[in-house]
């Protein structure tokens, strides 16, 4: 992992969090009942599990740990993508929703969010580039888990504005990164982007959020 590429994931996650961040800053309360991507949840939901993430980040980045890595950037969703299989969603989408209603009206995860992502980004300015981090059971390169934090990231900020067509769309550093996340694991299963889907087509088509196309159906989704 090069310099280069560290400083890139660093960006990506400053550009992840801070375009969810200027997504929530204008969402009113209306628009936090809006229905999402993700079955079950609205934006409110979305973003509090979101939280989730970004409190897992900070936890990670203050407890290194030693390596060497059993997962990097790619292995980390094929990887997850396996061990979840075949278990039941639907409590974990009731835990979450449950949580966010804890909030009168939803604002409350934006003012938590509007603290925690920016010390999440900052944690990772200051984590060892060199260094490994746990995470959900494993062990992971830091350039590589700040990499799987931004794809999480713009997926759903993605998944947080289907019905809120006026909001401001993820970052291009961010963007970059999760399709670099995507063409790898597409790569690995002997397919190519195709030619003409622009960058959130693809987005959400080889993370399942939309229908793969014909001649994909066995590749996609990538991620869910």
């Amino acid at each position: 992992m090069t310099a280069r590429a560290d400083t890139d994931a660093i960006a990506g996650l400053a550009a992840a969090y801070g375009g969810i961040g200027a997504l929530a800053a204008g969402l009113s309360r209306h628009d936090l009942l809006a229905p999402t991507r993700c079955h079950g949840w609205i934006v409110a939901d979305v973003l509090y599990h979101q939280l989730g993430d970004a409190q897992r980040a900070l936890a990670a980045f203050a407890s290194p740990v030693g390596g060497p890595a059993d997962r990097d950037r790619l292995s980390y969703w094929t990887g997850f993508g396996e061990e979840v299989a075949g278990t039941d969603p639907i409590p974990g989408i009731w835990a979450v929703k449950r949580s966010a209603a804890a909030f009168s009206d939803g604002r409350g995860a934006v003012l938590i969010w509007g603290d925690t992502a920016p010390a999440a980004v900052e944690a990772a300015r200051r984590a060892d580039p060199d260094g490994f981090v746990a995470t959900q059971g494993h062990v992971l390169a830091v350039p590589d888990f700040v990499a799987t934090l931004v794809t999480e990231a713009v997926l759903h900020h993605l998944d947080m504005v289907v019905a809120l067509p006026d909001a401001p769309r993820p970052q291009a550093p961010a963007v970059a990164i999760a399709l670099e996340t995507l063409d790898g694991l597409l790569a690995a299963r002997g397919g190519t982007r195709a030619a003409g889907w622009t960058d959130e087509e693809y987005l959400l088509v080889a993370a399942g959020r939309e229908p793969a196309p014909d001649g994909y159906a066995s590749l996609l989704p990538l991620i869910s």
